[in-house]
């Protein structure tokens, strides 16, 4: 099967450009929801992997050992816009396990948040690794490796016992052997895991409803997380980001994670209409993280109810402007469930 038109970009009246992709939407028992293109594309989940790779950290007590708040769970899960919240949390998290921002093996940018970006520029200072989208995730995993013994100096590396317990956690909620994920390197320097939307979809629904055959401990690693992400979007994400507009449109609906390459992955919680929940898995086939992504995510939780028409309006569809910011054209969403 191939892949759908998702998005079309329209000037004036007139298609000027589509981005094809695919999604999926299943419930807790397994039944599609919604299909469109092939929910068997293969795709690298990227940042999407994050609330996977938080738990078995969770799950081996080392938040308790440090004192990880719930706010520091939630930069776990971020791909933060590196503004002055961000970096304060990816700092403290530091200090509390004993480490500085030059143990983190991450990388440094500027960040996202484009004031925030020209405010550094300004004042002529440099971004370190605390400004990485990523920090939280890294710190969490230093922490995790302090916890268990493993070498904080190869944490992010496959071999280390830290990315074997990520890509078994992943293996196990998206129902796929581990020696049948693709290992590649992220943007921060840690491994990440090409999945099908299928399996993805699945992990992501077990986040929001957990199966019979998980124990108590993973149970409550799967809550922590969800509540993390939910009672927190700002830290998720950040001013004008996807994961944080959607999740403080819809407070303790669901979780969203995005990841780059025009990824995202939603787990609705149980509901009167949807009782075990949903999974939700895209993949925007040409990779787009500004215009399609937006666009069909709002359409979709507006499709399945899960928030009004007039919620994120100003998204879905997506303005087009001209050079004197009038509008001339949008970027809308082309299916109906």
């Amino acid at each position: 099967m191939q892949s759908e038109i998702l998005a079309k970009v329209i000037r004036g009246e007139t298609v000027e450009s589509v981005h094809r992709g695919s999604l999926l939407i299943i419930d807790g028992d397994g039944n599609e929801i919604v299909s469109l293109g092939n929910p068997e594309t293969v795709a690298f989940i990227r940042s999407s992997a994050k609330p996977f790779q938080v738990l078995p950290f969770l799950m081996s007590g080392g938040a308790g050992r440090f004192g990880f708040l719930e706010s520091e769970i939630a930069l776990a899960c971020a791909s933060h816009s590196g503004e002055k919240i961000h970096t304060a949390i990816a700092e403290r998290m530091l200090k509390k396990i004993g480490l500085a921002e030059s143990d983190l093996r991450c990388g440094a940018h500027l960040p996202f948040n484009e004031a925030r970006a020209e405010e550094m520029i300004r004042a002529g200072e440099k971004p370190s690794q605390l400004h990485n989208n990523c920090s939280g995730k890294h710190a969490a995993m230093l922490a995790f490796a302090l916890a268990t013994g493993a070498d904080i100096k190869t944490y992010d590396l496959i071999e280390n016992p830290i990315q074997q317990a990520i890509l078994q956690t992943i293996a196990d909620f998206c129902d796929t052997p581990k020696d049948q994920i693709p290992i590649a390197v992220d943007g921060c320097c840690a491994p990440n895991f090409a999945l099908s939307l299928r399996a993805m979809a699945k992990g992501f629904l077990k986040l929001v409803f957990p199966p019979e055959t998980f124990d108590g401990e993973r149970r409550e690693a799967c809550r922590r997380v969800r509540e993390a992400m939910m009672n927190y979007p700002e830290l998720v994400g950040g001013t004008d980001r996807l994961d944080t507009l959607l999740m403080a449109a819809a407070r303790g609906k669901f979780i969203s994670k995005i990841g780059a390459e025009g990824v995202w992955l939603c787990g609705v919680l149980p509901s009167e209409k949807w009782q075990k929940g949903l999974g939700i898995a895209m993949k925007i086939d040409d990779g787009d993280d500004k215009r399609a992504r937006a666009v069909v995510s709002v359409e979709v939780l507006r499709q399945l109810g899960i928030f009004s028409a007039d919620k994120l309006k100003n998204y879905s569809p997506l303005p087009i402007k001209n050079r004197r910011g009038e509008t001339v054209g949008r970027t809308e969403a082309s299916f109906k469930f």
